[in-house]
């Protein structure tokens, strides 16, 4: 499978496995998730997306039983967590309100928890989650500047950024950011044209891409019309599962996308990489955008 280098001498999976509903399942044994890991392991996906507020701050965890289960399967991974985001759930069930905390002592503390509770001695990649209006940028980009220096860390970068935040944080930062974790699919595709994705672009940035499917909606039973004819079309011309058209056609930018694909079924985990088998040229790629927008492009 193709590789994507990050800044930091990181380099991910061209896809990447989300564990967000690994606590959804109904089965989150080590031995279960270790097959899980094991599935991608098998199709060349080797980067694991986490975050400290999956499954009300338990995901991390689920994963940490997993790797100290499997002695030497962690190395074989790239494991990609974020932190900020502060809900009344879990660890912080005192909160009074959600809110984003990218203080030098909430990340610190993040960090040497996402450590212990995944079992590991290094995060590959740490992203801050969500912009924080009340973002001290010098004071948070000396403390991910401090997170790599340390080893804790060997890469850093953001999720949901607009290009004026990751401006912002990226002008008091030593450490040049990796990447930036947005929303992209067939079911929002504003990243495309609001400059958010031409912005990372110019910085020859690959970004990471959440939901990508959607959240599921674009292929939920019952869901109908333009666009779920279109992908259906192009799935039967190659053999595939709807799923992987709408992986194929994030794939197809040449802004070296990497999606984020999470899912608890073994049989879909074992699917991912079909998004690799479709064939998707310049038209095929607009006639599923054209059935997106609802629209002929102007």
């Amino acid at each position: 499978m193709e590789r994507i280098e990050l800044a930091g001498g990181v380099s991910l999976s061209r896809l990447v496995y989300g564990m967000w509903r690994v606590g959804d399942d109904a089965d989150t044994s080590p031995a279960h998730i270790r097959a899980k890991i094991e599935a991608c392991l098998a199709q060349g996906i080797t980067s694991i997306d986490q975050a400290d507020i999956y499954g009300d701050y338990s995901a991390e965890s689920l994963l940490g039983a997993c790797l100290k289960d499997s002695p030497g399967l962690r190395d074989k991974l790239e494991i990609v967590t974020k932190c900020d985001i502060v809900a009344p759930a879990g660890r912080y069930t005192s909160a009074r309100v959600k809110h984003y905390d990218t203080s030098p002592a909430h990340i610190a503390k993040s960090i040497e928890t996402s450590l212990s509770e995944m079992a590991i001695d290094h995060i590959d990649l740490l992203l801050l989650h969500r912009p924080d209006p009340l973002m001290d940028a010098e004071a948070t980009g000396r403390a991910l500047d401090d997170a790599v220096a340390s080893g804790k860390v060997r890469a850093v970068g953001v999720s949901n950024f607009h290009p004026w935040d990751w401006s912002l944080l990226q002008s008091a930062m030593s450490t040049p950011l990796a990447t930036n974790q947005i929303e992209m699919s067939l079911a929002e595709h504003s990243a495309f044209t609001n400059g958010d994705l031409a912005y990372l672009q110019e910085r020859k940035v690959a970004p990471m891409a959440w939901s990508p499917l959607g959240g599921g909606s674009l292929f939920a039973a019952g869901a109908e019309g333009a666009l779920r004819s279109e992908v259906s079309k192009v799935a039967l011309k190659n053999g595939v599962e709807e799923a992987a058209v709408a992986v194929a056609w994030l794939l197809a930018h040449p802004a070296r996308i990497l999606p984020v694909l999470g899912t608890n079924r073994l049989e879909r985990i074992a699917a991912i990489s079909d998004a690799l088998k479709v064939e998707m040229d310049r038209e095929t790629w607009f006639e599923l955008y054209t059935a997106a927008l609802g629209r002929e492009v102007a």
